[in-house]
């Protein structure tokens, strides 16, 4: 049965779309950003076997985009200037400082969904979709061997702590400016403002961190119950473990007679068999099961950072034109968040940002009429 993720749109014969002018040069676009990013990671890329694929990954590419260019030749249009988007650069400086495993997961999502929108497409379009759904399984397989050493403490699959990273600068950022805004709008004294601002920061990123180190902390010692209860049932009652690992295996396509020889072999040696039962029965890697000490120590940084960038005026006093700054260095911090998320959610730079900045923008604006009301009423 083929993974519900490559399923497509089932078009009947005769009825493709017409091709879209508007959306073979979006595709044009992507296939030549795409192309260029294999082609970057390739040059990072550690392990030779990966590098190779990752440079025939970005010839297909080139290939398609002479797909796009053919069927916009056909239809008149010129073909415009080529310049990287926004998503594309951002994954290009993730790759430049972190390698390119952490974008593994990422690329894995984009090309599933080039795959099924393909198939949706006109005719010379959907031809391609087979080998983009190629070159997910490809990415796929990459990403179950690093996840475990780029996502070791909190992995969740499509970039986990990239995207953890992201939001923890975007709750600093929100709730620190709402935070100064409230006091600036009780028209409190710059030196209050900053203390309120600072206090805000360590306050919020202590709280993030000692929230995810209990968090982690928690699931990890749950996990390690787990694996101590597998390891006891293995003890106790070894044939019943045999007939559910082999019932699991049966379950993925393999005959009763199969299923159970290959259960027997695995579980000959007891710490093969835990470790297969483990992985197998509860979707578990015994030996990647989060660290809660990197995971409260990235939450604090993340928050801190995102929360440092509104109080960097105030250092300076509290004129309206700091405070102007301010707003103005978290507006562009909330835009630049959003345009990041649109790397996961698909969405447009613009609409991801604006977003962001909407929401900020609420967010300090209503604390800082709810200050401006406290400092009346207390005479502050």
């Amino acid at each position: 049965m083929a993974s519900p993720y490559y399923e497509t749109m089932t078009i009947k014969p005769g009825s493709r779309p017409e091709p879209k002018p508007e959306l073979i040069l979006a595709n044009w676009r992507a296939e030549l950003d795409s192309a260029d990013l294999y082609r970057f990671m390739a040059s990072k890329e550690r392990e030779a076997a990966r590098a190779t694929l990752l440079r025939d990954m970005a010839a297909a590419e080139i290939r398609h985009a002479q797909v796009m260019e053919r069927g916009l030749n056909d239809l008149g249009i010129p073909l415009p200037t080529h310049r990287l988007s926004f998503q594309t650069r951002i994954l290009k400086t993730i790759v430049r400082c972190c390698g390119p495993r952490l974008i593994y997961p990422l690329l894995h999502g984009t090309e599933m969904t080039a795959g099924t929108d393909y198939a949706a497409q006109d005719a010379s379009t959907a031809a391609l979709a087979a080998e983009e759904r190629s070159h997910a399984r490809a990415l796929g397989q990459i990403t179950q061997t690093t996840t475990s050493r780029t996502e070791s403490w909190h992995s969740s699959g499509g970039g986990g702590t990239l995207r953890a990273t992201v939001f923890g600068v975007n709750d600093g950022l929100v709730s620190n400016v709402s935070l100064i805004m409230g006091f600036a709008g009780a028209s409190a004294d710059a030196k209050f403002v900053l203390l309120a601002g600072l206090s805000g920061l360590l306050a919020g990123a202590t709280s993030m961190a000692a929230g995810e180190y209990v968090s982690v902390k928690a699931q990890r010692e749950l996990y390690e119950r787990q694996i101590e209860l597998e390891a006891a049932e293995l003890s106790v009652t070894p044939e019943e473990e045999v007939g559910e690992l082999a019932a699991i295996y049966e379950a993925k396509g393999l005959t009763t007679e199969e299923a159970e020889a290959v259960a027997r072999r695995l579980t000959a040696d007891p710490a093969v068999a835990l470790d297969t039962l483990v992985r197998e029965e509860l979707g578990l890697d015994p030996n990647q099961l989060g660290s809660p000490l990197a995971a409260a120590v990235s939450s604090f940084l993340a928050f801190a950072v995102g929360a440092f960038l509104p109080v960097v005026p105030y250092f300076f006093g509290a004129s309206a034109v700091l405070v102007a700054l301010s707003l103005v260095l978290t507006g562009v911090a909330l835009f630049s968040v959003g345009a990041i998320i649109s790397i996961f959610t698909g969405k447009s730079i613009t609409f991801s940002g604006g977003r962001q900045l909407v929401i900020g923008g609420v967010a300090a604006t209503v604390t800082f009429g709810l200050g401006s009301l406290i400092g009346v009423a207390t005479g502050v």
